[in-house]
């Protein structure tokens, strides 16, 4: 395994009704200017799969940007691109954490570059 590579990303999850519930969630206190974004690539309830899997995508391909350690665990930053249902590719940063005595990375959050 690269150093730069999301550790024991084969686990990668993300937890149910996070993209729903809060990505996708206009009134969600700070998933709401996310889910303004995604929303206007064409990203909504019918296309929750497709956003889960293309971020999955980017935890099992990109390189970690960054690592910061914290007494919950650590998070890990990675960059990728996402491919959206209007036939965009946009440039998002995901955040992923593996919990203290834990080993699958969890999704933390999305949001986009730039």
């Amino acid at each position: 395994m690269s150093p730069t590579q999301l550790p024991n990303k084969a686990k990668v999850y993300i937890p149910p009704n996070k993209i729903a519930g809060y990505l996708l969630s206009e009134t969600h206190a700070i998933g709401k200017s996310k889910a303004r974004f995604f929303r206007s690539l064409g990203f909504d309830e019918a296309a929750a799969e497709q956003l889960e899997q293309g971020l999955l995508a980017i935890a099992h391909a990109g390189e970690v940007v960054e690592s910061v350690s914290s007494p919950h665990g650590t998070k890990y930053v990675i960059d990728g691109l996402l491919r959206a249902p209007y036939g965009v590719t946009v440039h998002v940063r995901t955040i992923w954490i593996i919990e203290t005595e834990q080993e699958d990375p969890r999704f933390v959050t999305a949001h986009p570059m730039g």
